[in-house]
């Protein structure tokens, strides 16, 4: 078995089909007996996305004309990922590359010129990628474009972030053990974890560990989420006896955490559109012993499910670009495509207008997206209020961020958190 050939057929998936990494991997993966082997091709394949734009640029340079076998081009990735970012022997590197050819002889031959190549003038051909915005950045252009003009002072930090390999952040189950105790429970494990300062309910690993490794995972006294996500919770300022509704729900993070932080709501409701999904809220659900309604149904198109019963508080997670989830997702450079923004914008637009009107007078919703673009973000929420009497801004008064003309901004990397925004908007 040929692990380059995995990775290959992997990336093939995602740059030719357009599937997510996640799912291409998850069904490869399966193939694969070992742990270690397999832990091997997710760091190759996940390498390979995150520097695909620098990677593709040289390339173009080693080779006299483009590669038109895309698996043998995503192959010779492989390769290059190994000798530029990998600690391996370069001769296991080069033959095992070469070897996954197969029964292509022209291909192996062109693969190890180009590795070979690629090591004899690899300071000349990185100094050449350092100079070319694309590839020194691993981003496509337009996304380099979009975040320069919404972040012209923090955009080079926010699309490095980017590029590295984000932390391991777990969301202690206070309702049931302080982060404090939890952390004690790390250390006799041997796990080192720091808390976040932030985020009350947030330990940062040192390293990631599989999360059967966790104490008490499978007994729900901890969860993996992103500290910036761990913010939602508290933003919607949840009181006793409330009825509150999660749009856009799975899988299901938010959710629980909102359950974890008060016990005596008289109802939550999580929606989502996607069914299969919404099967992973109901599953996390179970394993942290919350209760909670699942419907499955679209957030834009509420008549269909809704029970004409107001609700106090109302979380929209819109679904967005995901430009500040990257470093987590960097399948997302080669999947999302410009043109997509302003079908998104309109979804946002549906469904944040929807919820609107399932919020009791005097409620709250927070607005959150994980992308880092003002249209998606502060500039759609300002649309809202010019369009609606009723409704008024509540300031959010923090230290992580930035506050935007409306709502607050995370960029990527800040305070080791993914990029994500929040906005809240309350109903007279």
């Amino acid at each position: 078995m040929n692990l380059r050939l995995i990775a290959a057929k992997v990336l093939t998936r995602v740059v030719v089909d357009g599937q997510s990494l996640t799912a291409a991997l998850e069904q490869a993966l399966q193939a694969i007996e070992s742990a270690q082997d397999r832990a091997w091709v997710q760091a190759l394949c996940y390498g390979v996305c995150r520097h695909y734009h620098r990677l593709d640029f040289i390339l173009t340079q080693l080779a006299d004309k483009p590669l038109k076998d895309i698996h043998i081009r995503l192959l010779t990735l492989v390769g290059l990922y190994q000798l530029g970012f990998m600690r391996i022997k370069t001769h296991a590197a080069v033959s095992e590359t070469v070897g996954a050819a197969g029964r292509k002889p022209w291909a192996k031959g062109l693969i190890n010129a180009l590795l070979r190549r690629y090591l004899r003038e690899k300071d000349s051909l990185e100094q050449a990628a350092d100079q070319h915005p694309c590839a020194r950045l691993s981003h496509p252009e337009w996304m380099i474009d979009k975040i320069r003009r919404d972040w012209p002072e923090q955009a080079e930090a926010c699309l490095q972030a980017n590029n590295l390999q984000p932390p391991l952040t777990l969301r202690v189950n206070l309702a049931r053990i302080s982060r404090a105790d939890y952390r004690d429970l790390l250390a006799e494990q041997g796990i080192a974890a720091e808390p976040h300062a932030f985020c009350a309910s947030a330990l940062i690993l040192g390293n990631p560990v599989p999360v059967e490794m966790l104490p008490s995972f499978a007994e729900g006294l901890v969860s993996v989420q992103d500290a910036a996500a761990q913010l939602a919770a508290g933003l919607l300022d949840v009181q006793p006896g409330q009825r509150v509704l999660d749009l856009c729900a799975a899988p299901g993070g938010k959710t629980a955490h909102i359950l974890e932080m008060q016990a005596q709501l008289k109802e939550l409701v999580a929606v989502d559109v996607d069914g299969e999904r919404m099967r992973r809220v109901e599953d996390n659900l179970q394993r942290l012993r919350l209760p909670g309604r699942t419907i499955v149904g679209d957030a834009a198109a509420p008549q269909s499910w809704w029970d004409g019963q107001y609700f106090d508080r109302i979380l929209v997670d819109a679904p967005c670009s995901a430009l500040g989830v990257i470093r987590r997702h960097p399948d997302i450079k080669l999947l999302r495509r410009a043109e997509d923004i302003d079908a998104l914008k309109a979804q946002q637009h549906a469904i944040l207008h929807s919820a609107w009107s399932l919020l009791a007078p005097g409620g709250l919703l927070v607005y959150a997206t994980c992308s880092v673009l003002k249209e998606e973000n502060e500039l759609q929420v300002l649309n809202f209020l010019a369009e609606h009497a009723d409704a008024s801004e509540l300031p959010i008064a923090a230290a992580w961020g930035v506050a935007g003309a409306a709502g607050r901004q995370i960029l990527s990397g800040d305070a080791a958190m993914d990029g994500f925004y929040y906005a809240r908007l309350r109903k007279a």
